[in-house]
C-alpha cells in the first residue's frame, strides 16, 4: 500500500534538478513536430520525470513491451494540442517510450514537453501509478 508520506516526497520532496527546455514554448513546438511529425503533444512545466523502481522481471517485461521504468508528472499543463487537458490542471503519463534532448519525454500516444526546469526522482510503480485525475 502507497503511503501518503510516499507520495508527499514524491511531489514535494528533493530530486535531481533538470534544465528541461530553456527557449521559447515555439521553438519547443517546432523541435517536436520535426522529431515527432503528427503525433500529439503536451507542454508543461513545473515537471517530475519519475524512474521507476523495478526488479529485473519488470524491467524484462517493459523492455519487451518497448517500454522504458520512467513516467512523467507535470504539475502544470501548458498547451496539450488536443485539447485533452486545460491549461493549469496536472498530468501523469503512462510509461515512456523515449526520452529526448532532454525535454521530450515520449508515450505511446504523446510527446510531453518539459518546459523550463524540472526535476529527476525515483519512485515505486505503485506510488508514481496512485495519482489519478477524476
Amino acid at each position: 500500500m502507497v503511503t501518503l508520506e510516499e507520495i508527499s516526497r514524491l511531489l514535494y520532496g528533493a530530486g535531481e534538478e533538470m534544465p528541461g527546455w530553456q527557449g521559447t514554448q515555439e521553438d519547443l513546438i517546432s523541435l517536436a513536430a520535426k522529431a515527432f511529425p503528427g503525433k500529439a503533444f503536451c507542454v508543461v512545466q513545473q515537471w517530475i520525470l519519475i524512474n521507476l523502481t523495478v526488479n529485473s522481471d519488470e524491467k524484462e517485461k517493459l523492455s519487451g513491451l518497448g517500454l522504458l521504468p520512467a513516467t512523467l508528472f507535470a504539475h502544470e499543463i501548458v498547451l496539450d494540442s488536443k485539447g485533452r487537458f486545460q491549461p493549469s490542471m496536472w498530468v501523469r503519463s503512462n510509461f515512456g517510450v523515449s526520452f529526448t534532448e532532454g525535454c521530450m519525454f515520449e508515450t505511446n500516444s504523446t510527446v510531453y514537453l518539459l518546459l523550463g526546469a524540472g526535476q529527476r526522482k525515483e519512485a515505486s510503480i505503485a506510488a508514481a501509478f496512485s495519482m489519478k485525475a477524476g
